[in-house]
């Protein structure tokens, strides 16, 4: 049967089970399917389904598996990887309408929530009993919970309140054979091996979500940040690790550099100081009493390590201001450039300075400007590598930039990602990080999960033949630090 044949098949299968509305099959409908925020990697899928419930999912999956035709998940494709980028002659499933809020328990501090809810409108619905959800990606105004399922994501609170991981308690799922499964529990502990694990942050690849059970926390009675200036970028590393050493953990932890400084405050007006080499925003939360208590101590650090200007937020309005900054780098790097690329990775805290200024290094090799934001408390990179798609060549300049930063994380020590996936990017990255029997059993995971690979085919995990012309193509470039993956 050839494309057209099962796209029609297809299509008279999946409108047994569906209305409509629910499905997309036109190009013009499709389109702005065809990529998520890593706009670079664009494919117009065969078709795609909007379900409105779980027996519409399982029906969706159960046609694609007699069909043999794959199925990449989709929340709000607000992903910078391409973990939602359409397969050629696959589906696109959407979850973006199941969006419903089914329960939120103060006395148990738990919402369960549909895929397909908004990351803050889970607070929002939590407010009126003084809880919210903690993990706070920059896109929480768009993104759903359902993709910070699959990506793992986290925020700039995340040092003090963790990943996705530590903020959801169960899952339901449909895997790709139409079974319905719940994974971990409401108690502290679940029977048997730990599958919620493995499916947090497994971009898609083992099932698709319909529930999700969150964690609520009590609203902090007041929280205050602190602005550091630094004249060198040394220092404004040594400061973050020497926290970190002094026992305080801070609600949020964060860095930029002079460019970054540079890019957002004439767009924002945060109250940055634009001749700091570098900037800390360092926040403290909980009653009046322990944040002054936290403050004070930040501040002392602070000061010892060469903070050269210390500016403490008096309100809230104040202490929303000074993260505005923070919170639209990315918008703002939009407004000066073309394009941008932004990298994910993860690196020792006391590799800060280290890495910061390599990136330096690596502008001048590549000729390119980088604004560098950090989860500095965490060691979680975000440059923003400016460039013109528009110039032939900056591309793929932009991204061999963007993988010697990856490989340059590995070798410290730390990681080729840290809340944006693997996706379709950093595939060959993947290859740097791990060796062939690791990669492996990462298949083995998947083939309990999927034994036809249908579901994200061609993400995260790269085929050991990929791998091996990776490793090839490095040799007669003469790169230096990546393995021999020859025997791949």
């Amino acid at each position: 049967m050839d494309s057209v044949q099962t796209r029609a098949a297809m299509l008279a299968a999946l409108r047994k089970h569906l209305p409509a509305h629910c499905i997309l099959s036109d190009a013009e409908d499709t389109r702005p399917y065809e990529c998520d925020a890593l706009s670079t990697h664009k494919q117009l899928p065969l078709l795609v389904v909007l379900p409105e419930n779980e027996a519409q999912i399982v029906a969706i999956l159960q046609v694609c598996r007699d069909f043999q035709v794959p199925v990449v998940p989709r929340g709000a494709g607000t992903g910078l990887s391409g973990g939602a980028t359409p397969i050629q002659d696959g589906v696109v499933l959407s979850t973006a309408k199941l969006n419903k809020i089914l329960e939120v328990n103060p006395y148990a501090r738990t919402a369960k929530v549909q895929p397909g809810v908004r990351n803050l409108a889970i607070s929002d619905a939590a407010a009126h009993a003084g809880l919210y959800y903690a993990p706070d990606p920059s896109s929480q105004l768009a993104c759903t919970i359902g993709g910070n399922v699959a990506e793992n994501a986290g925020g700039v609170h995340c040092l003090k309140y963790g990943l996705t991981i530590h903020n959801v308690l169960c899952l339901r799922i449909v895997t790709i054979d139409g079974e319905v499964l719940e994974l971990g529990s409401q108690a502290l502990d679940a029977p048997g091996l730990d599958l919620l694990a493995i499916f947090i942050g497994s971009e898609g690849m083992l099932g698709i979500v319909t529930e999700v059970t969150v964690k609520l926390i009590p609203k902090a009675q007041t929280a205050q940040v602190i602005m550091a200036s630094f004249s060198e970028l040394e220092q404004a590393g040594h400061a973050v690790a020497q926290i970190i050493a002094e026992g305080i953990i801070p609600a949020g932890l964060e860095m930029m550099d002079q460019t970054s400084i540079r890019m957002v405050e004439p767009f924002v007006h945060a109250g940055y100081d634009i001749d700091a080499a570098a900037i800390l925003l360092c926040e403290s939360d909980g009653n009046s009493e322990e944040v002054a208590e936290e403050i004070a101590r930040m501040s002392a650090v602070l000061k010892a390590a060469g903070a050269n200007n210390l500016t403490v937020s008096f309100s809230e309005e104040q202490r929303q201001q000074l993260w505005s900054g923070r919170k639209n780098a990315f918008p703002a790097a939009g407004r000066i450039s073309p394009d941008y690329y932004c990298v994910d990775g993860t690196i020792p805290r006391k590799h800060l300075a280290q890495v910061l200024n390599a990136i330096r290094q690596m502008e001048l090799r590549y000729q390119m400007v980088c604004a560098n934001v950090f989860h500095a408390g965490d060691g979680n990179l975000h440059p923003l590598i400016l460039f013109d798609a528009n110039q032939p060549g900056a591309l793929e300049k932009a991204e061999a930039f963007g993988a010697d930063i990856l490989d340059l994380c590995v070798q410290l020590g730390g990681s080729i990602t840290g809340e944006h996936g693997v996706g379709i990017e950093k595939l060959n990255a993947m290859c740097v990080q791990f060796n062939a029997e690791e990669l492996l059993s990462f298949f083995g995971v998947k083939h309990a999960f999927d034994p036809l690979n249908l579901l994200n085919p061609s993400k995260a995990i790269p085929s050991l033949h990929r791998c091996a012309e990776f490793g090839r193509m490095h040799v007669n470039q003469g790169k230096i630090g990546f393995p021999d993956l020859s025997r791949f």
